[in-house]
């Protein structure tokens, strides 16, 4: 029995971290703390009596209306006007909430976030305790090793995830008409660049996957398909929360834009996305690994070049990190996106109020009204990224021998080149979408093509 215990350890302690996290997680509602505390608004169509508004039209200094007062003899000889203005100020009102578990469980897939969050981080936790567990020491038995748990939980992680943004790309009233054709449209350009792109990977992208056949590169072509389809609108959400909280507007409106720790938090994720896309580009990774270090008789110039650079393995272990630090930072940096998300409709409600003497607000009450519906729909789209690429990360550096008597799964593809190999590139590939849609944004609100309102 004891032998027993000692030969199946490693699963054990798996199976029971799992557990405990579980618990952890649904006991103490992780996911809503993780949002606590974030402030959401309220355009109501009358003003409640006894509610005091967290913003209001500025008003008179000599009255609490927009109508001249008729004690003031200056402003009683300038409020003579032909046309009467119709306008009810209380209408205008707007209210501001403190986000907590009993807003989030009337919302729209808040139960899919709760579920969906949980089940990821239990997964990426499981699949860097068996990085701790195995470093150093590689057992072949898939159950002996304890890889059992983490790639199961995984693979149902990155299941789920994939089938949310699918529900979240289709929702009906979640986003415009072009937006679905134009995530339709990347997803089919996803598909074609990965059936064409083995050939070139070779010449411009450092992976290898020369082991891969034809039925698995086919498969990576189409999940490279659905990721670009899937992401798009995230990233475009991405790019207007940092168009808006890093203030391009101009507004200098306080309650709208980010503080200056907020700012460099959206700064600083999306100048560390650029870099670890650029880390697996050919013509700049090979910049900075020292090809000098095997005595190979080269030019002048290339010796120049590749003195200043890292070793392959300490190179390799720097991509590593920068991947885990951009997931990371995506994580923190969403609680100040859904922030903007939500200021979002705060800025069609100021931009609305003072567009004419008369404002029309139909238009940003029912933005206020939505941006409220679909809070955890969106919390989805910008967690669910993150969540992806530290699942494949995770799966991309557990030791792959343990697969070699899997013969399900090594009967279809190679083992060592899918879980390794494929999962580091598809990490990459989540990352280099999430890059380029961003900046495309980011480019397009610059040249006035697109604007937020």
């Amino acid at each position: 029995m004891f032998e027993l215990f000692l030969t199946h350890k490693n699963f054990l302690i798996q199976t029971l971290f799992s557990i405990l996290l579980s618990l952890l997680f649904i006991f103490l509602k992780i996911p809503t703390f993780f949002l606590y505390g974030l402030y959401s608004y309220i355009h109501p169509d009358n003003l409640s009596n006894g509610v005091r508004a967290a913003i209001r039209r500025p008003e008179s200094s000599d009255s609490g209306s927009g109508v001249p007062s008729k004690s003031n003899p200056e402003l009683r000889k300038r409020g003579k006007t032909k046309e009467k203005l119709d306008f009810d100020e209380s209408n205008a009102q707007i209210f501001r909430i403190k986000l907590d578990d009993a807003h989030l469980q009337s919302r729209m897939y808040s139960n899919e976030y709760r579920n969906s969050f949980t089940i990821s981080f239990i997964a990426i936790s499981c699949l860097f305790l068996q990085i701790y567990l195995n470093n150093g020491v590689e057992k072949s038995g898939f159950l002996e090793s304890g890889i059992f748990v983490p790639v199961m939980l995984g693979i149902v992680g990155v299941s789920k995830l994939l089938i949310l943004l699918a529900r979240i790309s289709f929702e009906r009233s979640a986003s415009r008409r072009l937006e679905k054709q134009l995530s339709v449209l990347c997803g089919i350009l996803g598909v074609v660049l990965g059936n064409i792109g083995f050939a070139i990977s070779y010449s411009l992208l450092d992976f290898n996957f020369g082991s891969i056949d034809g039925f698995g590169r086919f498969l990576i072509s189409i999940i490279m398909g659905c990721l670009a389809g899937f992401l798009f609108m995230p990233a475009t959400k991405n790019a207007r929360s940092f168009w808006l909280g890093t203030d391009q507007l101009r507004s200098n409106l306080s309650m709208i834009t980010c503080g200056w720790f907020g700012r460099a938090i959206l700064y600083g994720n999306y100048l560390l996305m650029v870099l670890t896309v650029l880390l697996w580009i050919n013509p700049f990774s090979e910049m900075l690994v020292n090809k000098n270090m095997g005595g190979n008789q080269i030019g002048n110039a290339e010796r120049l070049l590749g003195n200043v650079g890292f070793s392959p393995s300490d190179f390799g272990r720097l991509r590593i990190w920068c991947l885990l630090s951009s997931s990371l930072f995506q994580v923190v940096a969403l609680r100040p996106n859904l922030q903007m998300y939500l200021n979002e409709a705060l800025l069609s409600w100021y931009q609305r109020l003072h567009a004419s003497k008369v404002p029309d607000l139909e238009f940003s009450r029912a933005k206020v009204f939505l941006h409220n519906h679909y809070l955890c729909l969106v919390v989805l789209q910008f967690v669910a990224p993150p969540l992806l690429l530290l699942l494949f990360l995770g799966l991309s550096q557990v030791h792959v021998n343990s697969f070699d008597k899997y013969h399900v799964v090594c009967s279809l593809l190679p083992c060592s080149s899918f879980v390794k190999e494929v999962a580091l590139f598809l990490a990459w590939w989540i990352i280099f979408l999430s890059a380029v849609y961003t900046s495309v944004t980011l480019m397009l609100f610059r040249r006035c093509n697109l604007y937020i309102s």
